[in-house]
């Protein structure tokens, strides 16, 4: 089994924020030691549905966030949403659970508490459940999982194991990233921003596609682009988070690809107040309601594949005990060119690109293990040039 990159020790150093759904009636989502989120049928106040449950009060279908939040317009709330998706058309009830701190006995307790309240399928959207699902696995021999983002394995990575009744997907987030860096060289800019969150392998090659996409276009049409590149080391939104965006935009920088939850708050916030106003670059799910500074997203098909995940254990041919990766080739990553606001980018531009992902014509280079600076691993980058903020 492949091993995957760790970046365990930013795990340790960050503080998890909390934050529960909004009701008139509750305000706490479901953790270790909480109560329960709303009744059915009502929103929290950012539009994200809550859970509907059953006749015994059970949850057949749940979720378990991950260091982000169930509104976080990102990858948990994408999971969430083909979730609650599959659930309403077919009259399933379902729940989130959002645990107490991002440690995998944290998850693992968080797991148990939706097994304990009647979940048959359990979706948990995120690489630091590779962990907590290997051991539940075990724990729990009767439940389904689908783990995104992860294959499971223990704490030191030396043994992979995958049950029938687990899925893990995965997505090819350096094509996403190509595809945002293309557009935005395509689209006239020259002077690009990468503000990541926590260096996880997700985070890492969406930055890796995003600059390798830029080079492509920026040699077509034989430009010279510069690239600020750097990890916040966490996913949240914070006042250092929105400087460091706020002094690139003054310094020239024109789009900035933010990339870790509510770490792209952040870099809109800083959008918003340069001037002229900034650009911003979403990701994993379409952020355009968020900013009118956010001009395309970098996507992965979350709601997609977890909907589809959630169809397949219903009809009896749950992908269990082997990944799923979603690519170009299957139509898992994209931008939604319908949202976008490019000026000179076009669908046929986009089309074109987006084929020779899918085709295999375009192959990118990921990053070496134990690394995650880019101007380590691409070193043969003739039209753009990246600087590495630590």
């Amino acid at each position: 089994m492949k091993k995957r990159f760790l970046a365990l020790a930013l795990v340790a150093a960050m503080s998890v924020t909390s934050l529960a759904a909004c009701s008139s009636s509750s305000t706490d989502a479901t953790t270790a030691a909480a109560g329960e989120t709303e009744a059915a049928g009502e929103e929290a106040s950012t539009g994200v549905k809550t859970q509907s449950e059953s006749e015994d009060g059970k949850y057949e279908l749940a979720l378990v966030t991950d260091l982000g939040t169930i509104d976080d317009k990102a990858f948990n709330q994408g999971a969430w949403e083909g979730l609650v998706k599959y659930a309403e058309e077919n009259g399933i009830s379902h729940k989130y659970y959002q645990p107490q701190e991002g440690t995998t006995d944290s998850y693992l307790e968080t797991i148990g508490l939706a097994v304990e309240g009647g979940a048959k399928l359990v979706v948990c959207p995120g690489y630091l459940f590779e962990e907590p699902v290997y051991l539940a696995q075990d724990m729990y021999p009767d439940t389904y999982f689908i783990l995104l983002d992860g294959e499971p394995h223990n704490a030191d990575s030396s043994d992979y194991k995958t049950s029938d009744k687990v899925m893990p997907i995965l997505y090819q987030e350096d094509q996403a990233g190509y595809l945002a860096g293309y557009a935005a060289v395509k689209d006239g800019m020259t002077k690009l921003g990468f503000l990541g969150g926590m260096a996880v392998p997700a985070v890492v090659k969406f930055g890796y596609g995003y600059i390798q996409g830029a080079e492509a276009a920026a040699e077509e049409d034989g430009k010279n682009v510069e690239i600020m590149y750097n990890y916040t080391g966490q996913f949240a939104a914070t006042p250092e988070a929105q400087a460091m965006a706020a002094s690139w935009y003054q310094n020239g920088t024109e789009v900035i690809f933010s990339c870790g939850g509510a770490v792209g708050n952040s870099a809109m916030t800083a959008a918003e107040a340069a001037n002229p106003q900034g650009k911003v670059i979403g990701v994993d799910v379409d952020q355009s309601g968020e900013s009118e500074t956010v001009i395309t997203s970098a996507m992965k098909m979350l709601s997609n594949s977890v909907y589809d995940g959630i169809k397949a254990y219903y009809e009896g041919n749950f992908p269990g005990g082997e990944t799923t990766t979603f690519t170009a080739a299957n139509n898992g990553v994209g931008l939604p060119m319908e949202t976008s606001k490019f000026e000179n980018f076009t669908q046929e531009q986009y089309d074109e690109v987006f084929a020779k992902l899918a085709s295999g014509e375009v192959e990118l280079t990921s990053f070496s293990e134990g690394n995650i600076d880019p101007t380590k691993d691409l070193t043969n980058l003739t039209n753009v040039k990246v600087t590495y903020v630590e």
